[in-house]
């Protein structure tokens, strides 16, 4: 039976925050934490703002110790090791931009091989092997000789992202790294995360609001949450027993199990319930409008209201309960308007009493059979 693997990274007991000055006690953000990476997992860590997320990259990076319990990398105390012993298992990309002057990418990702260079500076073919390899991994190859300053953000990140693969760590730690990307370069940028963890083997952690990036690449989920504490797990287990819903617990907000992530409804207006009759991404965007005005869509099979959606450009939609007539059935077309008539219906005195009467089509539409009396 084979041992198992040894972690990258562990935080065991930890507990981070501020030192103060004149031996008072440290400030403690957040406590008694234990968390395992292993290699070629990717991690997000989530929380709110304030949650200590800064704090505990700094803390697992080795930039500050911890106020309490040991951070170990490959095994071995980091508080032990010199920082050329950390700089050879673990590289740290920061959100903030660097000011390299001129330099060309070549030379920003060769700065990776300096702590397995002699105390001469002198790089050899080993230290070239590895730049090249960073480059092609982190998809800039073609970029090598062009100066730094003149990329976009998603090059230059791509970049610093070569640049500490080129130190060949165990653990890669990344501060927000998709902040200042588009959202189509944020995709790409995950993509490529998830790439790296197949081809380098190595434990890639990096904080991130993107509840949707966490929920769909990430192996673990570190969750800090607002009382000091912080939970590990697989996203769908942290999704499913609602400690992602309670971290980000504010008023009118909630997570939305179908769409995987936080919404907001419009507390002043409350609203009811629809079921959509659509099909595909026409029906996909009904029921998004209808969670944006403060509405629940109801799954299928359930009486009352019924919203009809028609493909078009504007879409048409029609509203009314299941046995209303036509007559009495709320029309138009749009997003837009659909989501102003339901938080206007919403805020609107109910009616004196339930409609009973058989069901009608909708306009210019045949009746539902599905729906037709029997």
């Amino acid at each position: 039976m084979s041992a198992e693997p040894r972690p990258a990274l562990q935080a065991v007991a930890v507990s981070a925050g501020y030192r103060r000055r004149r031996r008072r006690p440290g400030t403690a953000v957040l406590r008694d934490i234990h968390l395992t990476a292993h290699a070629g997992e990717l991690i997000t860590l989530l929380g709110p703002n304030g949650a200590g997320k800064s704090t505990l990259l700094r803390t697992l990076a080795g930039a500050q110790p911890p106020l309490a319990g040991r951070v170990l990398l490959d095994g071995q105390d980091m508080a032990a090791l010199s920082p050329r012993q950390r700089a050879r298992r673990l590289a740290v990309t920061l959100t903030e931009p660097v000011d390299v002057g001129l330099m060309s990418v070549d030379a920003v990702v060769a700065l990776g091989r300096l702590p397995h260079r002699s105390w001469l500076g002198r790089g050899g073919p080993g230290d070239r092997a590895a730049v090249g390899r960073a480059l092609a991994e982190a998809g800039v190859e073609e970029l090598r000789h062009r100066p730094l300053g003149a990329l976009s953000d998603g090059e230059r990140q791509r970049v610093m992202v070569a640049r500490a693969l080129a130190q060949e760590p165990a653990v890669l730690v990344l501060d927000e790294p998709t902040a200042f990307l588009d959202a189509a370069r944020r995709i790409e940028f995950a993509a490529m995360l998830t790439r790296l963890t197949a081809s380098t083997g190595a434990a890639i952690i990096l904080s991130t609001h993107d509840l949707g990036f966490a929920l769909r690449r990430a192996d673990q989920v570190w969750l800090a949450g607002p009382d000091g504490t912080v939970t590990a797990g697989a996203p769908e287990e942290l999704a499913y027993g609602g400690e992602i819903a309670r971290a980000f617990a504010g008023d009118n907000m909630a997570f939305d199990d179908a769409a995987a992530t936080i919404v907001v409804a419009d507390g002043g207006v409350p609203g009811g319930s629809v079921r959509v009759a659509a099909e595909g991404r026409l029906r996909q965007w009904a029921e998004h409008a209808v969670r944006r005005a403060g509405w629940v869509p109801e799954p299928e099979g359930c009486r009352g209201l019924v919203l009809r959606v028609e493909a078009g450009a504007p879409c048409r939609w029609w509203l009314g309960p299941a046995r209303a007539p036509a007559a009495e059935r709320a029309g138009g077309a749009g997003f837009g308007a659909l989501v102003a008539h339901l938080r206007a219906r919403a805020a609107a005195p109910p009616p004196p009493g339930p409609h009973r009467l058989p069901d009608e089509p909708f306009p210019g539409r045949p009746p539902d059979p599905q729906e037709s009396t029997t």
